[in-house]
């Protein structure tokens, strides 16, 4: 076993080599995590992600440590894999290696799959790799010891293994500098983020971060030991926290407990809450006093508010019922949903990147904001590859509905039979045809009574989510999308929307259905039907532009002044027709040369004004080019400017 040979190693002579790992000892270092070897063949000098910046670890040693623990993921592979890999160029930004009975292996980088071999996986090659690792638990999943490699095994019918996904594991010091000055305040914080984002190595540096900066009492409830790796000593990538094994996940909660109970820690370390147990578990932790660190699976916060089985890290959702009086000083239907209860944490981050962090300082006020329908306040973080770099920008809270607010306004005066479309048919409307989106710039939208989320999903699914931009400043807004209920009792947004002559488009629910059809309106009202930049239809008129812009330069540039032919480049039968006519309208003759795709015209140097007895037989009419207003610049009927003559 290789735990084995961790502690028992003694090198062998180099003419009799008895071990299976050291037969490859030119290539990678024995499986000794700590003896500390380099291999500068094999091995840039970055690690990918974040950068490296913390006083207890240099960048030299910890390059050394990880130089050694990959050295033990690759031994798992046979010979051949071994010496193709260490030869790729991104070999110390590894991903995972994925082994398929019956299939070739592959490797995983960040710029793609890699083939490790020519001949498929075979049960020998798994059963080597499976013979140097820890057993596999019930989630199926085992590790190296010592290290933060994780080796998932996938199994048929019968229990045997068949597939294995070997994942590489870092610890990567100074991942967690961004959230700094909330770990030092105590603060509680909820991690978000979809799978592979870097959540697991971000509350592993605030593990470190809190034990061996701020010297606190750190307890990690490892579940599947992806913080403190495989074995029973833990990875020097936690500090002087202190882990406890799981031995089944359906366990974690009771474990959580325990922890609180046994070892008397101020913070507590949780990866991936998952079960309605774990968060309410969680939750009588936080009413404890204790410092809670955990994460869970998501996007944003509004992915929480949905899932009713992680809501209870939130405060908890309920349904209320207000009053008429209460009903009409919120401005809100009289069902509303609220927060039942204080949050678990205080603090909320969403991982959109491995050097971007969304934090919400109050969750509290985030999840409130979320439920009235306003935006809540965020700070966007971000870091660069060079040095730490911190960019906050706060997004301000949307204001809420005046106190004693009184429907009033001509905006939604008008009943529910004559908004037409979810649109209404006021003057603000006006210009919204008139706008051209040539410029392509973004459609600046503000939206009032419906969640953010529900809207972006709306954009996504009418592929506009790149033409729309949200904005919580509705004096910068070009649209104002609102729910019809709230917003016929807010006066305020509706005086506000009329002063700045914004168009007004509506949905009459909060469904998804009824947002998407008043979001199909407003794509529908505007030139193009705001498609995201780079569509096959812009492609066309782009193409078609520079096609005419071409003939007209060398009309004006060549053919008229110096009397010359010129051969414009291939184009398409459509746009070669397009050309044409601009070369009509200058009165010019020209021919087509080439064939197949390699069709393009020749501009000559003589004008098209043809005689009764000309053997073409075409009569132009000449009234019909005597005025060229009707077309562009360019002589197209695309309205474009005209651009200044080169320089000879």
């Amino acid at each position: 076993m290789l735990s084995h040979s961790l502690f028992h190693y003694s090198p062998p002579s180099i003419s009799k080599p008895k071990s299976p790992i050291l037969f490859f000892k030119s290539q990678f270092p024995p499986l000794n995590p700590y003896q500390n070897r380099v291999f500068p063949h094999f091995f840039t000098k970055r690690i990918s992600g974040y950068p490296i910046k913390s006083p207890a670890f240099s960048s030299s040693s910890l390059g050394d440590e990880f130089d050694v623990e990959l050295g033990s993921l690759l031994a798992l592979l046979p010979e051949e894999m071994r010496r193709k890999i260490s030869e790729h160029e991104e070999l110390r930004e590894l991903i995972e290696v994925v082994m398929d009975i019956g299939r070739k292996p592959l490797a995983r980088f960040p710029s793609g799959d890699f083939e490790l071999s020519d001949c498929p996986i075979t049960v020998q090659d798994i059963e080597h790799a499976t013979s140097q690792v820890g057993d596999f638990a019930i989630d199926n999943r085992a590790g190296i010891s010592l290290t933060l490699h994780r080796i998932s095994a996938i199994r048929n019918r019968k229990g045997a293994i068949i597939g294995l996904t070997c994942r590489v594991g870092r610890a990567i010091s100074g991942s967690a500098d961004l959230l700094r000055d909330l770990v030092q305040d105590g603060a509680s914080l909820l991690l978000i983020g979809p799978p592979g984002v870097g959540k697991t190595t971000i509350i592993r540096d605030i593990a470190r971060m809190l034990a061996n900066d701020y010297k606190k009492r750190v307890m990690i409830v490892d579940t599947s030991n992806e913080i403190g790796g495989d074995g029973d000593i833990p990875h020097a990538g936690i500090g002087n926290a202190r882990r406890m094994q799981v031995p089944d996940s359906d366990m974690q909660h009771k474990v959580l407990i325990e922890a609180v109970e046994n070892h008397m820690p101020q913070v507590i370390v949780i990866d991936e809450i998952g079960t309605k147990l774990e968060a309410m578990a969680a939750c009588t932790i936080a009413q404890r006093g204790i410092q809670l660190v955990a994460t869970a699976h998501g996007v944003t916060i509004e992915n929480l508010i949905m899932n009713p089985s992680l809501e209870i890290l939130i405060g908890g959702i309920q349904s209320v019922t207000l009053g008429d009086e209460e009903a009409n000083r919120r401005g809100v239907q009289k069902t509303v949903l609220e927060r039942k209860g204080p949050s678990t944490f205080s603090c909320g981050v969403e991982i959109v990147s491995k050097t971007e962090l969304r934090v919400h300082r109050c969750l509290e006020a985030t999840v409130d904001a979320v439920l009235s329908g306003r935006f809540p306040r965020v700070e966007i973080r971000k870091m660069n590859s060079r040095s730490l770099e911190q960019i906050s920008q706060t997004f301000t809270e949307v204001p809420s509905c005046t106190e004693d607010s009184v429907v009033t306004g001509d905006l939604l005066e008008a009943s529910d039979q004559n908004i037409v479309g979810n649109h209404f048919p006021s003057e603000l409307s006006s210009n919204t045809a008139d706008d051209s989106l040539e410029d392509r710039d973004l459609l600046c939208m503000y939206v009032y009574g419906i969640q953010e989320a529900s809207v972006i999903q709306g954009l996504e699914k009418l592929k506009m989510d790149a033409a729309v931009r949200l904005t919580d400043n509705i004096s910068e807004a070009d649209v104002l999308f609102a729910l019809l209920s709230k917003l016929r009792k807010n006066s305020g947004i509706q005086a506000a929307a009329k002063s700045h002559r914004i168009p007004v488009y509506v949905a009459k629910t909060s469904s998804s259905m009824q947002i998407t059809n008043a979001l199909e309106l407003l794509k529908d009202d505007y030139p193009g039907g705001l498609k995201n930049p780079g569509s096959e239809d812009d492609i066309n008129i782009l193409e078609k532009l520079d096609a005419l812009e071409e003939a007209r330069i060398a009309i004006e540039q060549v053919v008229i002044p110096r009397a010359e032919s010129v051969e414009l480049l291939p184009r398409p039968p459509q746009i070669v027709s397009l050309q044409i006519e601009l070369i009509q309208k200058y009165q010019l003759q020209s021919e087509k040369v080439g064939k197949g795709s390699d069709v393009r015209l020749r501009i000559l140097p003589f004008q098209s004004v043809k005689d009764d007895s000309d053997s073409s037989g075409e009569d132009v009419d000449a009234n019909e080019y005597e005025n060229l207003d009707n077309y562009g610049a360019n002589g197209s009927s695309y309205s474009v400017d005209r651009l200044p003559f080169l320089p000879d």
